[in-house]
């Protein structure tokens, strides 16, 4: 299957079920979800208020796990980073171990390799458009959660609505527009020299509205060479051609300069987690990225049961990374420029009791530049010019069929084609390793819902899962040579259930799923043999990843209008071999055995305080599951008090200054000598006010 022979089924599509619409009853017909737009002066909160009914009816329309993110939740808290948005959805494992654009992003056990130059296994989007590369390569500095007003998270192959083709799923942030964002000036300051500030300036004239939004964050890091120094710009302007056509242009871009600690051994790590290895000091080690993004997004209501979206995304990332600097044997500065085209097309159709969606996305990524051997502050030389390149297609259609009273039928199927080329020419021999592979597949998926009661759904599903290897792991293939790597595949069965459910004056909802998937040629790592402990990419015979994923919580009403909040994010994590021939039935490294979040506030008046709690169980460190390291346990404390307008906040992370392991680096067999180890927040306070106007 190719890239061309998708398109131009996507386009006999529509005109079928355009025919198709004759023998459906308009009567009988749901509406698809209004769009509204706000007036010049009208309230922003009734366009965030739409968009919030809009996406709880994608995950109301989902059988299985989905889970929707507020700014205004996110506001009242310290965010620095995406695992910091992320805190309170189960399924995924968040943590970061250098600065904010650091993060390392595990759904349903992806990217267990816990490689932190590639980050991939998560569909990442901002506004439906693609931020992950074409590869599926995500780059997670560039999904600012500062710059986000909603947010979705639908976990494995329940992001098949957003033709996502990952074991992890997909997560789309949604940016603010000055029809549903006040504007308003935020500023926040923190321990280890944390200081973060933005403003935003929306403005509506009648069918023309524009949002900007600037943003400058710096921190000195809570370990020797953390700086960070970040500035962003976000700006987007929307105009309401007729009644039923709008279109939104979005630009950004995104200065960031930071430094690199690296990991520790587990002897430094006890002594002083606080110190950064030597070798980052003297090399100098950094993660420096300029970026700009421009996009547009159009939609056309067709009538009331039809509608057509198209978008585009263009990116450009300039990347200065040293890495390894260990005179005089080897050196590595790695100075390229990423060159990422996105776009998507969706048409939606009701047809009596049937809610349709037809969508291709197209990708296309290419890496230009070198390797170099270098020296801090001075010259460098060029070893390897690195020229690589990845298309992705992926065309999907969907039902949601409501065949009874109560009962819908939710099916569809994604086909997928890929391509993968990473070119590099050693300059010293004119050597070429050029690695490449075309991917195709038909990924299909069935679920079933009931509405259990009007506010309580049981929801099953049977999805094929598909992912094809990055460009990173194509060059770090343990073989060598041109041969490619085989693209992940399986299969995945999810039960589970979701309320709101008011008790008397009080009201309480839970999102509970279970997950069993059973994997083919998944792509981990194995111990290169020439270089005995360090991992090189293969694809492994068989593995399971299951779990159990709960949110769940509560207001319970106390006297004179106060509240007791819950809030409890439970993830339990069941990655295994399956009979492997090396590594048996041992269990997969980098994702803790359990993960429990949760924060316990009494509100009031727009008051609320209250503790906060990390539990977090063991894990390990390689694959021969010889190297464990511990769970740990974090509290803390929030605090915050809103008026008309404004509001302010303080958090204390880390309220017993734990000392306690946040990312790790996974090795085949690791020993004790080895620097795997990436240590957490100690203890810090953070403190920050907002002004809307």
């Amino acid at each position: 299957m190719h890239s061309r022979a998708l398109i131009g089924a996507l386009a006999v599509l529509p005109c079928a079920l355009a025919q198709a619409q004759s023998q459906a009853n308009p009567g009988n017909a749901p509406q698809l979800p209004a769009v509204t737009v706000t007036a010049p002066g009208q309230d922003a909160d009734s366009g965030a208020s739409e968009l919030r009914q809009e996406l709880a009816a994608e995950q109301a329309r989902t059988p299985g796990g989905v889970t929707l993110l507020d700014s205004e939740d996110l506001k009242q808290r310290s965010v620095t980073s995406i695992a910091d948005a992320l805190r309170y959805v189960p399924g995924v494992w968040t943590a970061t171990g250098t600065t904010a654009d650091g993060a390392y992003l595990s759904s349903r056990g992806s990217n267990l390799d816990a490689k932190n130059y590639d980050g991939n296994g998560i569909k990442l989007l901002q506004d439906g458009l693609p931020v992950t590369a074409a590869d599926g390569n995500n780059h997670n500095r560039a999904l600012d959660p500062q710059a986000m007003r909603q947010g979705i998270v639908a976990r494995g192959a329940n992001a098949l609505a957003y033709g996502a083709s990952t074991l992890g799923g997909a997560i789309d942030f949604i940016t603010p527009t000055a029809r549903d964002t006040a504007s308003e000036v935020a500023l926040s300051l923190g321990s280890h020299g944390d200081r973060q500030a933005s403003a935003t300036v929306g403005a509506v004239n009648g069918d023309l509205d524009a949002l900007v939004s600037v943003e400058g964050r710096r921190t000195d890091g809570y370990r020797e060479h953390q700086a960070q120094e970040r500035e962003s710009l976000y700006t987007n302007v929307g105009w309401q051609l007729s009644d039923q056509v709008r279109t939104r242009f979005y630009a950004s871009y995104t200065n960031n300069d930071q430094e690199l600690p690296g990991s520790l051994t587990r002897a430094q790590w006890k002594d002083d987690p606080e110190q950064a290895n030597p070798s980052n000091v003297t090399g100098n080690y950094r993660y420096n990225v300029e970026l700009w993004r421009v996009a547009n997004k159009t939609s056309w209501d067709i009538d009331a049961d039809t509608r057509l979206t198209v978008g585009f995304s263009y990116e450009n990332q300039q990347l200065y990374h040293p890495i390894v600097y260990s005179p005089p044997y080897f050196s590595l500065l790695i100075d390229t420029e990423q060159r990422n085209f996105g776009s998507l097309l969706r048409y939606q159709k009701r047809l009596g009791t049937h809610d349709l969606l037809l969508g291709v996305n197209y990708g296309q990524t290419e890496v230009e530049g070198g390797n170099y051997s270098y020296t801090p502050g001075g010259s460098r030389s060029l070893s390897d010019r690195v020229d690589n390149q990845a298309e992705s297609t992926e065309l999907f259609l969907l039902d949601r069929w409501e065949f009874a009273s109560r009962w819908t039928a939710v099916y569809g199927a994604q086909a997928v084609s890929a391509s993968r080329e990473a070119r590099s020419v050693t300059v010293s021999s004119g050597a070429v390793d050029n690695p490449k592979g075309d991917y195709d597949s038909i990924n299909p998926r069935a679920g079933l819902m009931y509405q259990l009661t009007p506010a309580t759904q049981l929801y099953t599903s049977v999805s094929r899962l598909y992912e094809a290897p990055t460009l990173y792991e194509l060059e770090d293939d343990v073989r060598g040579g041109d041969k490619a790597l085989d693209a992940m595949e399986g299969t995945v069965l999810e039960i589970g259930t979701r309320s709101t459910q008011p008790v008397g004056a009080n009201k309480w909802h839970w999102d509970v799923s279970a997950y069993y998937a059973k994997l083919r040629n998944e792509i981990l790592s194995m111990d290169d043999p020439s270089a005995p402990g360090t991992s090189l990419a293969t694809n492994v015979d068989r593995t399971v990843h299951a779990g159990i994923e709960a949110l769940v919580g509560a207001r319970v009403a106390l006297n004179g209008g106060a509240s007791m909040d819950p809030l409890l994010s439970l993830t339990l994590n069941h990655f295994k071999f399956d009979g492997d021939g090396t590594y048996g039935n041992k269990d997969l490294p980098a994702a803790p055995t359990y993960a429990l979040k949760g924060e316990v506030l009494y509100r009031q008046a727009g008051f609320f305080a209250g503790p906060t709690f990390d539990v977090v169980g063991e894990r390990y460190a390689d694959f021969e599951n010889s190297y464990k390291v511990d769970g740990y346990t974090l509290l803390g404390l929030r605090a915050g008090l809103s008026g008309k307008g404004w509001d302010v906040f303080a958090e204390v992370r880390n309220l017993t200054d734990e000392n306690y392991v946040s990312v790790l680096t996974v090795k085949d067999q690791a020993s004790a000598s080895d620097a795997i180890l990436t240590p957490g927040e100690s203890r810090s306070l953070h403190v920050g006010a907002r002004m809307k106007f």
